[in-house]
């Protein structure tokens, strides 16, 4: 009995060790299991911030286009119709003009004639200035490749080298910017040996 005593306690040891391994084997399945399922959790997270921040991009890549038509349309109209206020002005000149040529047909008044002309023409200049054209003033001055084409050099005495002497074809400026270099005939120093060599 004593042996079975002995046996039993070993048995209940025993026993009660592989309980503990059951609990163990239990509690890790558990724990693997639980681990598992964070991980699908996280994965459906991540997988759920991918599909949205794609929905996003997609959306504002559509948006883009959208906005790069849109602006592109709209540039397009700006430039087709960007002379629109100039061509306005400038109106009331060919009018003028039309009458001018309409007296004369009539009475062909060669002093009403100029005179017509002339108001047309300080109409014009006005309209340009109004539009930021500005007429160059270059006689005199020094010549600068920024503002000048020099056409012809002169040898004259009188002024200093580079000095513009006559402008042949006025320059012009837009607002301040060169739209037109003025064509001007420029100074040269004269030959200091009288032309003998």
């Amino acid at each position: 009995m004593l042996k079975s005593k002995k046996e039993k306690a070993e048995n209940k040891n025993v026993k009660n060790d592989a309980d503990e391994k059951n609990v163990t084997n239990e509690t890790e399945t558990g724990i693997k299991e639980e681990t598992k399922d964070n991980e699908r959790n996280k994965t459906d997270e991540l997988q759920a911030q991918v599909n949205n921040l794609r929905d996003q991009l997609l959306r504002k890549a559509a948006e883009f286009e959208n906005y790069k038509r849109r602006t592109d349309a709209e540039i397009s109209s700006y430039l087709k119709y960007a002379n629109e206020n100039l061509l306005i002005d400038l109106l009331p000149v060919v009018d003028d003009f039309d009458r001018v040529m309409k007296s004369w047909d009539d009475k062909h008044d060669i002093e009403t004639f100029k005179k017509g002309i002339e108001m047309i023409y300080d109409k014009f200049k006005k309209i340009l200035n109004k539009q930021g054209l500005k007429e160059m003033d270059s006689e005199g001055k020094e010549f600068d490749v920024n503002l000048h084409d020099a056409l012809l050099q002169t040898p004259n005495p009188e002024v200093p080298a580079n000095t513009i002497l006559e402008t042949i074809e006025k320059g012009y400026y837009l607002k301040d910017k060169v739209i037109r270099h003025a064509k001007v005939v420029v100074s040269a120093k004269p030959d200091d040996d009288g032309g003998k060599e």
